[in-house]
């Protein structure tokens, strides 16, 4: 009796343990399970911040204030006032455009705004929010002689400004410039460059080109009266990874509420003299 009464004993031990191993099992799978299903964001969420790359030395649209260096601009505030009807904070990350789409696939970053274009291409491989700016891009020459450009076939040859990856030095190559790229550089480094003949031509968005020459008057710089080109009939947005889908939806939404309320509109005429970028310029190209 003894040592049944022990077998039994053991028996119900060892049962126990097993349930409890098979417990702590199913317990596991169920946190990975957890972890797993986890997306982008709800991981915004939970920790209350979205982290937003931007530049902030391209006036207007993301640039430091030289008072106080606070960082602003049209691309900073739009995020900033999405962000706050989202419930979240915004830590916003400054590197060169080169850099955002990297950070972007790496996860160093949750979203870019820098006013990036919508382009098939990108389309490919990132998701774009709804597009809350359009434009056109124009060129930044000499005054003095227009750098030697009459029409796009002098560009060939010509030295143009600006960062490797964009949509503006796309167009410079096409037509055959020689590029000089930048890492981040300020709109008064890449003017004076032009001023001085170390480059010849900027090709870039047509309202920031315009604030531009406004801020620094006595630069030898201007507009191209006859080159205009067409990069944006999709606009500018915010682009992120492609599979979080549930992050640009909520962006989206959000979004589309500040173009209905006038809320970018508003914001729009403050950085960009009066004028509301939301609507698509007649322009011909």
């Amino acid at each position: 009796m003894g040592k049944t009464h022990h077998f039994k004993r053991l028996a119900i031990v060892l049962l126990i343990m097993t349930l409890a191993l098979v417990t702590a099992a199913c317990g596991n799978n169920n946190d990975t399970k957890e972890k797993k299903e986890m997306t982008a964001w709800d991981k915004i969420k939970k920790e209350g911040t979205i982290t937003v790359a931007t530049a902030g030395t391209l006036y207007p649209a993301s640039f430091h204030e030289s008072k106080t260096d606070k960082l602003t601009g049209f691309e900073v505030e739009v995020v900033r006032e999405m962000a706050k009807r989202m419930g979240l904070k915004v830590n916003f990350v400054e590197m060169a455009f080169d850099g955002m789409l990297a950070s972007i696939n790496s996860g160093k970053v949750d979203v870019a705004a820098n006013d990036i274009a919508i382009t098939n291409e990108r389309k490919e491989k990132f998701a774009f929010s709804t597009p809350y700016k359009f434009s056109f891009a124009s060129a930044i020459v000499r005054k003095s002689d227009l750098s030697g450009i009459k029409t796009v076939e002098d560009i060939k040859g010509k030295k143009a400004a600006g960062e490797a990856t964009t949509t503006y030095m796309k167009i410079a190559r096409k037509y055959g410039a020689e590029e000089v790229t930048y890492d981040n550089a300020t709109n008064e480094q890449y003017l004076r460059d032009v001023s001085s003949g170390r480059t010849d031509i900027i090709i870039n968005d047509y309202y920031l080109q315009k604030l531009a020459l406004a801020a620094f008057p006595k630069l030898n710089i201007t507009i191209h009266p006859d080159l205009k080109f067409n990069t944006r009939d999709e606009g500018v947005g915010m682009i992120m990874k492609k599979e979080n889908k549930e992050l640009n939806e909520n962006i989206n939404k959000t979004i589309q509420q500040m173009i209905d309320d006038g809320t970018i509109t508003k914001i729009s005429k403050q950085f960009f003299d009066g004028a509301d970028v939301t609507k698509k310029p007649d322009v011909k190209y």
